[in-house]
């Protein structure tokens, strides 16, 4: 009856419906809320009220993924099995909202704190061909990306917490391995805006240029494939729909990308997620007596070993996305944890690693080098953003090994 309801009521082109929701989890949402509240006052105790501010920041992100269900490796998944492109059109539209914003800001120095705006522009070389790449082929064996990693744990799927612990260890692998892919061939940064001469004003322009023509080639996809729509995500109508019904996709491309530009106001670097896993895992081994301090990674940037980790932006980010994930799961009546099947299990030790390592290799992930570089016009973004796509493509045929399903042509959604 509720699957008749849904076609009955789905126009086809919204990535959401209207249906009836599972009840309120009101113990969940006040445990998160109670969380949340304690957590922020011991940040800004121990730190300072900047690290409140991007706690809360981290919050806002956490529920707006986890209500849009907005992803990166679906969107590579779908486009590169069935052809669906409405993921990748809601990535044009975030980046393009995010380049304006970041323009805009990285132009004028505009601070909320008075801490001097830098973007993530990173060389281009072999350790991002070969770091994206084993992110793409590991997003898609662990089920999400670094962003869809922390919503789902807070969300509630089991798989994901593996996901997330092997992917703190790939990520020490990488901050360990990281001098020896420092010496490999590379570019030097470039920025399309800066390195160019054309300047922000000059680089924005053609940053939107090049996510027109990107957004006109999908519409060119999606009408000679003509591939299963992405499954409409329950919803509710009014005010409610806020905190308790799924949000449009494209809307949530838009906040993603405004909440991008705040943390660059705030803290002086866009978001990012991954540098904190090197960070936890690395303290656990230094108390353990490993001398991570003497690896080149750390060498570059000694100060967080020695700080608590609420000391640290991203990580303070990265639990405000898990808390916002968790409270917004439990309004909607989501946070169901479930089995884990060995396959699964497998597939998402391997694939956290391989994200984990890859990350540090490309400077970032889906976010901080995709999202984040691309957003600051760094060519390293654009080139992180094709590479992960291809290794999502050799990925479609390592996942069946592991009881993975990818979408059909011949299915009704994906």
């Amino acid at each position: 009856m509720e699957q008749t309801s849904k076609v009955n009521n789905w126009d086809q082109r919204s990535t959401t419906v209207v249906d009836t929701l599972e009840p309120v989890q009101k113990p969940f949402v006040w445990l998160g809320i109670l969380v949340s509240i304690v957590l922020f006052f011991a940040i800004v105790i121990t730190t300072t009220w900047t690290q409140g501010i991007l706690f809360i920041i981290g919050i806002a992100l956490g529920v707006t993924l986890l209500h849009a269900k907005f992803g990166f490796t679906s969107a590579f998944r779908r486009l590169a099995s069935v052809g669906n492109v409405q993921g990748l059109q809601a990535h044009m539209v975030m980046l393009a909202a995010a380049s304006v914003l970041f323009a805009i800001i990285l132009s004028t120095g505009f601070s909320f704190t008075g801490t001097a705006p830098q973007g993530y522009v990173s060389p281009v070389g072999v350790s991002v061909l070969v770091g994206a790449f084993l992110f793409g082929i590991g997003m898609q064996l662990g089920a999400g990306c670094a962003s869809g990693t922390l919503y789902a744990v807070g969300g509630g799927k089991s798989s994901m917490v593996i996901t997330l612990l092997a992917f703190i260890v790939g990520s020490v692998l990488g901050a360990y391995h990281i001098g020896f892919w420092q010496k490999t061939p590379a570019l030097p940064p470039i920025s399309l805006a800066e390195s160019t001469g054309l300047g922000y004003f000059g680089g924005l322009i053609l940053q939107l240029f090049l996510f027109a023509g990107i957004y006109a080639i999908t519409v060119k996809i999606a009408r000679k494939k003509n591939p299963p729509r992405m499954k409409p995500l329950k919803t509710t109508t009014g005010v409610k729909r806020i905190w308790r019904g799924a949000w449009p996709l494209l809307a949530a491309a838009v906040i993603l990308a405004v909440l991008n530009a705040i943390t660059l106001s705030v803290r002086g670097n866009p978001w990012g997620i991954t540098s904190a896993f090197a960070l936890w895992g690395s303290q656990i081994l230094q108390m353990f007596g490993v001398d991570v301090a003497s690896w080149q990674f750390w060498q570059d940037n000694p100060a967080p070993l020695n700080q608590s980790v609420l000391a640290d932006s991203t990580s303070v980010m990265n639990f405000g996305i898990i808390l916002g994930a968790f409270i917004a799961a439990a309004f909607q009546g989501n946070f169901k944890p479930g089995k884990i099947k060995p396959g699964v299990a497998a597939a998402s030790v391997i694939g956290g690693l391989m994200m984990g390592y890859g990350a540090r290799l490309a400077f970032g992930c889906n976010i901080g080098a995709y999202f984040g570089g691309i957003a600051s016009f760094s060519l390293h973004g654009w080139v992180w953003g094709i590479m992960a796509l291809a290794g999502t493509f050799l990925a479609l045929f390592i996942r069946p090994m592991f009881g993975l399903s990818n979408p059909n042509p011949k299915d009704s959604v994906c």
